[in-house]
């Protein structure tokens, strides 16, 4: 906003900001991150963290909001930046919602999972009680910005685990992206999605991919920001993987416990008659082809069942379970038999 940036300049107060940084991050863009607030003369303050899904609590909240009253922050006029993954944006963003009962924040992702996933949205929390985002709210941040020169210094393994929820996305809504997918998956991991001139045959895969998932993903949750309605196709993928998730942690990332979710789901839909036998091996081919684990030995029949009952607490007593009744088309089903999931279940594990 032009009148903003004049006023911020005319102001005798000093621009602040007080920032979050996951420490990883910090080690590879904190001197960038130092450098741009110096050189534009803004008194700020850098909180490095450790950002992961075992140290993702209140306590780390509270760490922050300790801080953020110490810099004796403006709510109004200072919004909090968080810079990271996931699980920072998601950590800050309840911290922000908290302090002064809503202070503004910014979101900076870093990691491919945040850049089409957390920077969207409201939600933010923290995990309780060993289980998955127990505590949160609906907080959207101000703003988000999408920078994919963070992604080039990601292990290829983070790339991947991001590309299960572009594919969520492909396989719900959007066949065009999934055809993006199957065809420009290697391309995508090995050029770590920075856009290249001179591969005339990917053409800007990378923008394409991204810019696709974030709309269809935009599409689905701005007319249903806060949950009103609990029939979400971008639940896809998550009825069983929270559970799984903190059951075998660190061992999954998050995007890989939603695609061993959307594998098995795949099957059922194949068990159902939704998928014929080759749309579930394109679907599973695809899997491979960005190098996501399409099985865990640790999603047991036992654990389904248990994280398919805690569903139904959260759902209003109906499984709302999205399922694919093609490539990129999807619906919501209440009506799958136990005898129709352990069928499934049996083809999967054989499989």
């Amino acid at each position: 906003d032009p009148q903003q940036t004049e006023l911020a300049i005319a102001s005798k107060r000093k621009l602040r900001r007080f920032i979050v940084i996951d420490e990883v991050v910090d080690k590879l863009y904190g001197s960038k991150v130092r450098e741009y607030f110096e050189e534009n003369n803004v008194q700020h303050r850098i909180l490095a963290l450790p950002t992961t899904e075992e140290t993702k609590s209140m306590d780390l909240v509270l760490n922050i909001l300790h801080e953020v009253q110490n810099f004796s922050l403006d709510r109004r006029t200072e919004p909090i930046i968080a810079i990271g993954g996931g699980v920072c944006l998601d950590i800050v963003g309840l911290a922000a919602s908290l302090y002064r009962r809503r202070t503004p924040y910014i979101r900076v992702p870093t990691t491919l999972l945040s850049y089409v996933d957390a920077s969207v949205g409201a939600k933010n929390g923290v995990n309780f009680l060993q289980c998955k985002n127990k505590l949160g709210g609906y907080t959207p941040p101000v703003a988000s910005f999408l920078d994919r020169s963070f992604i080039q210094s990601i292990p290829r393994r983070h790339i991947s685990n991001g590309l299960g929820e572009i594919l969520k996305m492909a396989l719900m809504k959007h066949k065009g992206l999934f055809d993006l997918l199957k065809n420009h998956g290697k391309f995508l991991l090995d050029t770590k999605f920075q856009s290249y001139n001179g591969f005339a045959d990917h053409r800007d895969a990378a923008l394409q991919t991204t810019r696709i998932a974030i709309e269809t993903m935009l599409e689905e949750l701005a007319p249903n920001l806060w949950e009103d309605d609990l029939d979400r196709l971008v639940d896809f993928g998550h009825l069983i993987s929270p559970e799984l998730e903190m059951r075998v942690l660190p061992s999954l990332m998050h995007g890989e416990a939603v695609n061993i979710d959307m594998a098995f789901m795949t099957y059922v839909a194949h068990a159902r008659g939704l998928l014929d036998a080759e749309e579930k091996e394109q679907i599973l081919q695809c899997m491979r082809g960005l190098e996501l684990p399409v099985w865990h030995s640790g999603c047991s029949w036992a654990l389904i069942q248990r994280a398919l009952r805690e569903r139904l607490k959260h759902s209003g007593g109906q499984p709302r379970m999205p399922l694919p009744t093609g490539l990129g088309v999807a619906d919501i089903f209440n009506d799958t038999s136990e005898e129709t999931l352990e069928r499934a279940y049996e083809l999967w594990v054989k499989d």
